[in-house]
């Protein structure tokens, strides 16, 4: 694992950072052919975390593990979550608790590749306390977060935020 970077700073004086991550695959006494092969491996984070990652159930990977576009989705969210928070915090709504079931969908791209064509944000929030956001008011906090939330700005395939009541 590589020692973070200290931040610099880009033109506008904002932070930058760098992130790693490490993977491990291992063939040990499983065959290696086309289409019989093990897909399970490791993914270790920065900060010590590890996780089991393989390819979807349906092509061949373990049920038990997370998948790449299970992260890529599971990222997505995350990073619309923290921002929705911080937009809150900023505003003084007293936020309470936040779900998201949040749903990709892997399909032929424009370029007839496979690819997360499209992502789909359920968010649900609940406030508390005399200082509640009205439906358009955090529907505007939503598509803040969406415009500002650095996987979103990342990624290429369309973002649909529909928040739940």
């Amino acid at each position: 694992m590589h020692a973070p970077r200290p931040a610099a700073s880009n033109p506008m004086g904002y932070p930058m950072s760098e992130h790693h991550t490490s993977i491990t695959w291992l063939r040990g006494d499983e065959p290696f052919e086309r289409g019989n092969y093990r897909r399970e491996h490791q993914l270790r984070f920065e900060r010590g975390q590890t996780l089991l990652n393989s390819a979807a159930p349906g092509y061949g990977g373990l049920g038990n593990a997370t998948d790449p576009e299970e992260l890529l989705l599971a990222a997505l969210s995350s990073c619309h979550m923290l921002t929705f928070l911080a937009l809150c915090a900023n505003r003084s709504y007293l936020l309470e608790r936040y779900d998201d079931d949040a749903v990709a969908v892997l399909d032929k791209n424009a370029n007839g590749k496979f690819a997360v064509t499209q992502a789909q944000l359920n968010p649900r929030a609940v406030f508390s306390g005399d200082r509640q956001p009205d439906a358009q008011e955090l529907a505007a906090l939503h598509e803040r977060a969406h415009a500002n939330c650095f996987i979103a700005n990342s990624i290429t395939c369309e973002v649909i935020v529909r928040p739940q009541t």
